[in-house]
């Protein structure tokens, strides 16, 4: 599985996304691309199985269980 967030403008700052959810707000660019790559580099650290609870891009939440050994490949894209 690989998942891409993308760093660009909104609402007057910055903000990274994945599919169509967007994170908090950022003041520079900068804060924006660090906070993505942080986000990105936690999706590559194992943990425990777990069930946990998202919402999907569509808005509905779904519930299921993850591996703790089952990591996406991540990449950053910035279109700031």
């Amino acid at each position: 599985m690989k998942i891409t967030y993308h760093v660009a403008q909104h609402d007057g700052g910055y903000a990274y996304r994945l599919d169509n959810v967007l994170s908090e707000p950022f003041a520079t660019h900068q804060q924006a691309l660090k906070a993505a790559k942080a986000a990105a580099e936690r999706q590559h650290l194992e943990g425990r199985d777990a069930e946990i609870t998202y919402q999907a891009a569509d808005g509905t939440w779904r519930s299921e269980h993850a591996r703790g050994g089952d990591r996406p490949e991540t990449v950053v894209v910035d279109d700031g």
